[in-house]
């Protein structure tokens, strides 16, 4: 940083100075002594004291996962306008769901807007499309999808990348476990025929084998699809003892409403994608008596009060509520409530070794955010690592049963 100089003119120049005066050349020769003296005030003022840390957002606004992004962008508004001093600006740009528009915003954020973090996407596939572009930008990125795959490995091009979501594989074990429990010997599985739905049935066919459970069926859908009909008398020909649909926002209630409506009786899981309001409102009456592993929040005052999500969740969910009405909150909301947390308490620490919108304070706030430890948020504790861009453990997952359009939690 440049040092502030004084400057006093010497007798000699003085004197020079008012006998130019005298014949009028004095004006131009202190207006450049003024320019040069503002010139280097101004290029001497601290950098911090003008810089601005920017976010930007790259959310599913419309477009079939909008049920996800919405309250993700809900959230943002919550999020603190200031950290470690600096003032905070958060830029919020809709992916409509696209892959190729995602790519388009990330970019823009990077080369236009010189953001310093992106949290996003809110879906598997769009986040992984951003990897490559974040990592050649080297802009650190806080997902909001679900996938392990969007954070493993921790290769040169993840190494940019975390999340906030439980992974795939949590809530496949989880629901491979509730299962065993209940007896069920074989499953049939049903979902997107997407990166998620691909990355979900890898998880669930594993923990199911690890829990001698037979996957009997499996069977993909595109989230515009307006049937899945053919797919769901496939999987009933199998007669499974239950069904596990790996899907995420309001197209996931098709195939359960497919399911009830072909008289199916077996239990029924979601994954974690399901957990908001609106997903409840289109299945409706078809989806009570089925389960999903979920996010602490959505159940967060049934919870036991020892739980380390409890306090912090029950706050969010009062500032949400406060914003958008009672029964409003969903766990995506709280994935970017949680991404808040985790820039909070990265950006003081990268402050200490560069000013924000340069190359050094990216990478400091990336360091930082892989050393997060011990950060309690809405899901859970953080403990990051190298190699683990998450870090949560089992207690950020608890089983829940839906019923009349509630989530119940469920202790065991």
């Amino acid at each position: 940083m440049p040092r502030l100089e004084s400057f006093e003119p010497a007798t000699g120049d003085a004197r020079a100075c008012a006998a130019k005066a005298r014949t009028g050349k004095s004006r131009l020769a202190l207006q450049g002594i003024a320019a040069g003296l503002g010139a280097a005030l101004a290029a001497s003022w601290p950098a911090l004291a003008l810089a601005q840390v920017k976010i930007g957002l790259v959310l599913s606004l419309t477009g079939p996962a909008a049920s996800l992004g919405i309250p993700a962008r809900d959230t943002a508004t919550l999020l603190p306008r200031q950290i470690g001093g600096q003032s905070v600006e958060y830029i919020v740009l809709d992916d409509a769901s696209d892959t190729t528009q995602a790519v388009q915003d990330t970019k823009k954020l990077i080369s236009e807007n010189r953001v310093d973090a992106i949290i996003g996407s809110s879906i598997t596939p769009n986040s992984l499309s951003m990897i490559d572009v974040v990592a050649d930008g080297e802009t650190p990125m806080i997902s909001l999808a679900s996938s392990a795959k969007i954070i493993e490995p921790v290769d040169a091009r993840r190494h940019w990348v975390f999340k906030t979501p439980q992974t795939d594989a949590m809530m496949a074990s989880a629901i491979a476990e509730h299962a065993s429990t209940r007896g069920v010997k074989t499953i049939a599985f049903i979902g997107q025929a997407d990166a998620l739905g691909e990355t979900f049935y890898v998880e669930v066919a594993k923990f199911a084998q690890l829990h001698r459970i037979n996957v009997v069926a499996s069977e993909r859908f595109n989230r515009t699809d307006p049937s899945v009909t053919g797919q769901v008398l496939k999987i009933l020909a199998t007669k499974p003892d239950a069904v596990v649909v790996g899907a995420a926002g309001t197209p996931a209630a098709l195939p359960p409403k497919t399911l009830r409506e072909r008289g199916y009786k077996g239990l029924i899981y979601h994954n974690h994608g399901v957990g908001n309001n609106d997903f409840l409102r289109v299945c409706g009456a078809d989806c009570n008596g089925t389960f999903l592993p979920a996010s602490p929040v959505l159940v967060a005052a049934q919870l036991p009060a020892d739980h380390p999500a409890k306090r912090l969740a029950l706050d969010y969910i009062a500032r949400f509520e406060a914003l958008r009405g009672p029964g409003s909150v969903s766990a995506f909301g709280s994935y970017t409530w949680d991404a808040g947390m985790l820039l909070s308490n990265a950006v003081p620490i990268a402050l200490k070794t560069a000013a924000p919108g340069t190359p050094e304070f990216r990478r400091a706030l990336r360091d930082a955010l892989e050393g997060t430890r011990g950060l309690a948020d809405t899901n859970g504790v953080v403990n990051m690592s190298a190699t683990d861009h998450l870090g949560l453990d089992q207690r950020a997952r608890v089983m829940v049963e839906i019923r009349n359009a509630k989530w119940v939690y469920q202790s065991r």
